[in-house]
């Protein structure tokens, strides 16, 4: 794992940093539809966590967190997912290393789904990286909001990605994404190219 410690007195989001982390700390969420047309034929839940970190490592902005030694950027992400047991109606959260080539993490997410599906602990694989994020499905119901309320002492950074279940509009398939992040480092306008750069990927998909 390697990232770059930010050095503050010459980062030019300074400011803005400071201000929404020590006088109006504030994180915020958005919704947004997706249109995951393209993805039909493929497992939808691997699929969408490859595509989301794809996404995710494009943008620094997604990953930057607050560590011991300051604000880091980290060079790149894992995905932290859940995985739903069907006998107890629990979940598990899990990790799986990122690899570029689809095919590759598609061969460990279904390792690591299978090594831990009747797990009923909430974290059965150790050693989750610290550049990771969260995604989570809610495949039972769609959504057109949807509010993460996190009670920690707001200074945790990186972003949470929450589905839900697909529907069809208008001839094309579509889920609910739901992106949380926190305002000292993702304004408006970096969501917004998040998700253009999010749906590039998914339709350019193979």
């Amino acid at each position: 794992m390697s990232h770059r410690v930010i050095d503050l007195n010459t980062w030019e989001r300074r400011e803005f940093f400071e201000h929404f982390l020590h006088e109006v700390r504030c994180t915020y969420s958005t919704t947004v539809h997706l249109d995951i047309t393209n993805l039909k034929g493929h497992r939808l839940y691997p699929a969408m966590i490859w595509l989301l970190t794809k996404a995710v490592r494009q943008m620094p902005e997604f990953r930057t967190a607050l560590t011991d030694e300051g604000v880091v950027i980290y060079d790149d992400m894992h995905p932290s997912y859940t995985i739903f047991n069907s006998e107890n109606h629990h979940f598990s959260a899990i990790w799986t290393e990122f690899h570029q080539d689809y095919a590759s993490f598609l061969r460990a997410y279904e390792a690591d789904t299978a090594a831990y599906a009747s797990s009923k602990q909430y974290a059965p694989k150790p050693h989750r990286p610290s550049n990771s994020f969260d995604v989570s499905i809610i495949p039972w119901f769609t959504f057109t909001a949807f509010d993460l309320n996190v009670f920690d002492d707001g200074t945790y950074l990186l972003p949470i990605f929450t589905l839900g279940k697909f529907f069809e509009e208008d001839g094309k398939r579509k889920i609910p994404l739901a992106i949380q992040v926190h305002h000292t480092v993702c304004d408006g306008y970096h969501v917004g190219v998040f998700v253009e750069t999010l749906q590039t990927l998914i339709d350019e998909f193979e």
